[in-house]
């Protein structure tokens, strides 16, 4: 249940079981309330609680092809043991001498403790990080002000006739008020999108779009639930040894891989190199010529947000025949196109449509994904690279789920038209969070709509680039914007999929 402001068209029958489904399979275990006056003292604390290595069950050893499990006790700010579940974390297993990482799956047991899993995929040390991101109270914060707040970030638009011009504020979700609305949704995907009436302008002198101002409302004391170094990403100390020593892998060991599935796993980090741990081998571009060589006759459309267009400024600042036309576009914005001529490749980025949280945008440019791939013929010759999550954290993720459903079906009409199309889906990552950014852009949030993601795209004829799991490997600090050495084993994943032999 939500504010009356902010609700959704019903659903066909089909597609609303699919999103009662996908609610249900994220939402988040015994969400606390808290008292309207908060005291730190009974929430979460990093310092105080702790995380044990549990013994090997068998043999004493460890061996590459096992499973290492870590129990986590969490405790208050007083000392004492806490009873229930709903923290936040993420958990690692590294070690830096080898450039070795790999993410671990957590486990809430609802009573204050928490299992961390992880697969042993290299000889030698390995060391367990585990970072508290939020605890659970923050959970509660994040999760009421979506309910109560999903218009805490506005925009606005200019109206622009001769010499008059007006602003009003905009969004999926407006405040009823006397002034009247214009209807901007989507004919194409039913998306919404509304602006107040300008006094003097009509709803088609619309001329730009941007980001408006944030408002924060929280109750006394929530603030201090979102500290950097106290209990905001902060790392949980070991009782007892953080690390272990992996021996070679037994000969009647059972196959690794066979071993991970349950915990599912993409990849890890091995000599600070990306390895998968699916059915697609990650290659390695290392050379000008070998990128050129796969992507030669290719046309790459990226779709999505500054996650994806750092892709296309890597492509352009890699290949120097790969020259990016000046459209007169502003940075952040685009639309982007680069021309390789002498290999005959194409590479164009796009921003999506609404919400989106840039300085300025024209309207003309405000498209949605759905629409631009109905507009593509396809074909093996044609690569589609999708990547859209952190404009939608504020929002309820209803919103998100019905944005993804109308791209995947309109990847499903350009499969079928033409199968051969490489579609690409990059998921969502971790990032550096200040108060601002959990408030908007918390790592909850986008493990949510990762989550759901994953479940929209699931069974589809589309590969993933797991983005988290890069991030969350690598020894590099978490960052809204991968930096360098990630988005290099980013495209190298990409080139994979488009060339997985050559």
């Amino acid at each position: 249940m939500r504010n009356d402001f902010c609700t959704f068209k019903p659903l066909p029958p089909l597609d609303a079981q699919e999103e009662h489904f996908i609610l249900c399979s994220i939402a988040w275990p015994m969400i606390p309330l808290l008292p309207d006056h908060l005291s730190l003292k009974q929430t979460s604390d990093p310092a105080h609680s702790k995380f044990t290595i549990l013994p090997r069950r068998t043999g004493g050893q460890w061996h590459v092809g096992d499973q290492l499990e870590v129990i986590i006790q969490m405790y208050d700010f007083s000392g004492i043991p806490k009873n229930s579940g709903g923290d936040f974390f993420v958990a690692r297993l590294h070690n830096s001498k080898l450039g070795a990482g790999v993410g671990g799956q957590v486990v809430d047991h609802l009573n204050g403790s928490y299992t961390a899993v992880f697969p042993l995929l290299w000889e030698g040390s390995a060391e367990v990080e585990v970072t508290l991101v939020h605890p659970s109270e923050a959970i509660t914060v994040l999760h009421r002000l979506t309910k109560e707040q999903p218009d805490r970030i506005s925009f606005q638009s200019l109206f622009h006739s001769g010499s008059n011009s007006e602003t009003t504020t905009c969004n999926i979700c407006l405040r009823p008020t006397q002034q009247g609305l214009c209807n901007y949704t989507d004919l194409g995907t039913g998306e919404p999108w509304f602006c107040y009436k300008p006094k003097n302008l009509g709803c088609d002198t619309r001329i730009s779009h941007f980001k408006g101002e944030f408002k924060q409302k929280l109750k006394a004391n929530e603030e201090k639930l979102f500290q950097s170094g106290v209990n905001m990403k902060v790392i949980i100390p070991a009782s007892g040894p953080a690390s272990v020593t992996v021996l070679p892998k037994l000969e009647d060991q059972q196959e690794v891989e066979s071993r991970i599935v349950t915990l599912r796993l993409s990849g890890y980090y091995y000599q600070d190199v990306w390895r998968a741990l699916g059915d697609t081998a990650v290659r390695q571009f290392n050379s000008i010529s070998a990128i050129s060589q796969c992507l030669r006759g290719k046309v790459v459309h990226l779709y999505g947000d500054s996650t994806i267009r750092q892709w296309f400024e890597h492509l352009t600042a890699t290949l120097p025949d790969l020259k990016e036309f000046d459209l007169h576009n502003l940075k952040q914005v685009g639309p982007f196109m680069a021309l390789d001529n002498v290999n005959n490749i194409l590479v164009t980025h796009r921003c999506h449509g609404p919400p989106i949280r840039f300085a300025s945008v024209p309207t003309s440019e405000l498209r949605y994904i759905a629409n631009e791939l109905d507009g593509l013929t396809g074909g093996p010759n044609t690569v589609v690279v999708i990547g859209i999550w952190s404009h939608f954290s504020t929002f309820p993720v209803e919103l998100y789920i019905r944005r993804l459903h109308s791209i995947r079906t309109a990847v499903l009409r350009l499969l079928d038209r033409e199968p051969g199309t490489v579609v690409v889906i990059r998921t969502a990552n971790l990032k550096a969070l200040t108060l601002y950014e959990a408030l908007t852009n918390s790592d909850w949030y986008s493990m949510q709509r990762d989550k759901v993601l994953r479940a929209m795209f699931k069974g589809i004829n589309v590969h993933l680039v797991d983005a988290w799991q890069m991030v969350l490997a690598h020894h590099l600090p978490h960052s809204l914007h991968p930096q360098p050495p990630i988005v290099k084993d980013m495209i190298d994943v990409v080139l994979s999929y488009i060339c997985p032999q050559m």
